[in-house]
């Protein structure tokens, strides 16, 4: 049973929230220089990245472990495809996206190796996480919950992947590993 659930909707999509995200750059970095069709958002919760990619012409699909929260994403972004399901077992084939995307709930994961390798598994081209900094922040969770860049290098150097290229934006980190 996945342990942490993130169940305030309305918080997620709070404007000063949305504003943080810096969603534009985050679409941005996690594009750059790909040709893509496709991209799993994992964490999805009520759409917001998953809207974001869709708007730039992406077949985009949202995965999550809270049925409300889905249910609150199919209102909100009728656009793209949610269901149900969890970050260590994603309930799709090998290479069945160009980029799958964690956004704000890598470290939420019960079991972050087995997340990431699942992640690696469905991903044809990139893995991209995206994450609070390891600081002491006035917003998101508190910095024991937080992950640090070296522990992301070594989830996936375990997982088979080449360490991940950091890129810092003003409130979050990028986390983009090429396959």
């Amino acid at each position: 049973m996945h342990e942490r659930r993130f169940t305030e909707i309305e918080r997620l999509r709070n404007p000063e929230r949305l504003t943080r995200l810096d969603l534009d750059a985050v679409v941005e970095h996690t594009l750059a220089g790909l040709i893509a069709d496709s991209l799993l958002d994992v964490g999805t919760g009520t759409g917001v990245f998953a809207e974001a990619f869709a708007a730039r012409g992406l077949r985009v699909e949202g995965l999550d472990v809270n049925a409300e929260m889905l249910a609150a994403a199919r209102q909100l972004v009728p656009q793209v495809t949610f269901r149900e399901g969890l970050a260590e077992s994603l309930p799709y084939p090998d290479h069945a996206f160009d980029i799958v995307f964690h956004g704000l709930v890598f470290h939420e994961t019960d079991d972050r190796l087995q997340a990431l390798k699942e992640a690696a598994r469905v991903a044809r081209r990139r893995v991209v996480l995206l994450e609070w900094p390891y600081e002491m922040g006035e917003f998101g969770p508190p910095q024991e919950e937080r992950l640090r860049a070296e522990e992301i290098a070594a989830l996936a150097r375990q997982a088979g992947l080449p360490a991940p290229q950091v890129i810092p934006l003003t409130h979050l980190v990028v986390y983009r590993v090429e396959k």
